[in-house]
């Protein structure tokens, strides 16, 4: 079992930053490592899809969508358990829920959500 959850959200004028964090913990941390676990920010628009933002792998590859290279950085901090998703130049447009996720096999964990609010 793994629980996610993500902290950090909240309204920023354009141009300015905001740092997101996934805490993650769990029985399955009795089993394996965090390390060991890949990891994703996804985010949701009202009325959109959900999409992929970014995603940080075992190996410490780092992947985004094109729209935030350049803004947003993605990293994890091992010893903490927790996952972060830095994000600068904030536009109006990045406006969502923020959330993280991990999976095991078939299984698939999700947080809560946090929201991004960015005003003009």
């Amino acid at each position: 079992q793994v629980q996610l959850v993500e902290s950090g959200g909240g309204l920023v004028q354009a141009g300015g930053s905001l740092r997101l964090s996934c805490a993650a913990s769990g029985s399955i941390f009795r089993f394996t490592r965090f390390s060991t676990m890949n990891y994703y920010w996804y985010r949701q628009a009202p009325g959109k899809q959900r999409e992929l933002v970014a995603s940080i792998l075992s190996g410490g590859i780092t992947i985004y969508e094109d729209s935030v290279k350049g803004r947003f950085t993605i990293s994890r901090d091992n010893a903490k358990n927790t996952v972060y998703l830095q994000m600068n130049s904030l536009k109006v447009e990045v406006t969502a829920v923020y959330q993280c996720n991990t999976g095991r096999g078939v299984v698939d964990y999700w947080g809560q959500g946090t929201q991004v609010t960015v005003s003009s």
